[in-house]
């Protein structure tokens, strides 16, 4: 085999891993084609930064570094703020307020051995509640005086996430290693139910009405469907691998659970209680898919206010998955930081 040959061959290599590089980036790039209203706030855990990204000009404005690990953000009710968790770090009884006017960046230090995860807004504009599942406590938070101003026990291990009753002044908490929910009511100061359903519960919602709950378990891959007068478990609705994180629909017709190992999303009719769409994301399907896109794993999932789009967080891709709510198709993404997953939106 003469010289010539050889360098033939290598050349040809060469170029067929250009083009192959090339068509990966080209594939993998994001592509933003809608146009809606309001800023949506990307937190990337890995990159530890948040992302602005104008949802009209398709752009983003602003990259705000946070220095935290957060897996969990809010908008508080006045829409003027977004409070960021210090989840699993050394300094997890840290949490981040960004003031959506100046994105400055204020840090409240919680001291003691505390460490937040799950986070809801109140209707008081000043106030939020975490979960520390250190003492398993809510702890509602005065952003303004940096003060823990309640601790109300949960009763339960490894307390994760919670949601607020729409129009009731109660709480409800799930703890993965009780395999139960806590409903806590916020003017007793108290627990006033405990709710098993199996163990690994994570995500929860509500529905708009407050008449269900419905709570993901991912370690037996199932979504438990909680009755909120009885306290009674009333369904068990069978989800794909992992499933982290669900979100009802605006008009709360539909609600959609996130499986991060299957790589897709499930949609769910909330009155029958079936599963009504799969929406896959591409890179598992197929063996050119696998080829040319990021394994996907979609971990957390946001509603626009407006209820014509689901955004979605596709934490290998680096992405955000945007779904319209009428075809349950995914219709645009947005590039992101590193391994992306909370979000948060303000108008």
């Amino acid at each position: 085999m003469n010289m010539k040959y050889l360098k033939y061959i290598l050349l040809s290599f060469v170029v067929f891993f250009i083009v192959i590089k090339l068509a990966l980036l080209i594939f993998r790039l994001p592509s933003y084609t809608i146009k809606t209203s309001g800023k949506l706030y990307i937190v990337s855990k890995v990159s530890k930064d948040v992302q602005v990204f104008d949802l009209s000009a398709g752009k983003e404005i602003e990259e705000i570094p946070i220095d935290i690990l957060s897996h969990e953000a809010v908008t508080t009710s006045d829409e003027k703020r977004v409070v960021l968790t210090n989840y699993g770090a050394s300094d997890g009884n840290v949490i981040k307020v960004i003031d959506a006017k100046t994105s400055t960046v204020k840090e409240i230090d919680l001291k003691g051995n505390i460490r937040v995860n799950g986070i809801v807004a109140f209707p008081e504009p000043n106030k939020v509640g975490v979960i520390d599942f250190v003492s398993n406590n809510i702890l509602i938070i005065n952003i303004d005086t940096e003060h823990i101003e309640k601790q109300l026990p949960t009763k339960q291990k490894k307390s994760h996430l919670l949601v607020l009753h729409p129009t009731k002044a109660i709480a409800y908490v799930t703890n993965i290693d009780s395999g139960s929910v806590s409903v806590i009511d916020l003017k007793l100061n108290k627990v006033i139910a405990i709710i098993p359903c199996g163990l690994g519960r994570k995500g929860i919602d509500i529905t708009p009405d407050g008449s269900e709950l419905w709570v993901t378990n991912n370690k037996e891959n199932n979504i438990t469907v909680i009755n909120t007068s009885t306290y009674k478990v009333t369904n068990t609705l069978i989800t794909g691998k992992d499933p982290l994180k669900l979100k009802f629909s605006i008009d709360g017709k539909y609600c959609l659970a996130v499986n991060a190992i299957d790589g897709n999303i499930y949609v769910y009719n909330q009155e029958s209680k079936k599963r009504v769409k799969i929406i896959i994301l591409h890179g598992k399907t197929t063996l050119l898919e696998k080829i040319l896109y990021h394994t996907p794993r979609p971990v957390n999932i946001l509603m626009h206010p407006n209820g014509l789009y689901a955004f979605v967080a596709n934490s290998n891709a680096n992405k955000i998955e945007v779904i319209d709510m009428k075809t349950f198709k995914v219709v645009s993404t947005i590039g992101t930081g590193r391994v992306p997953d909370a979000m948060a939106f303000i108008n």
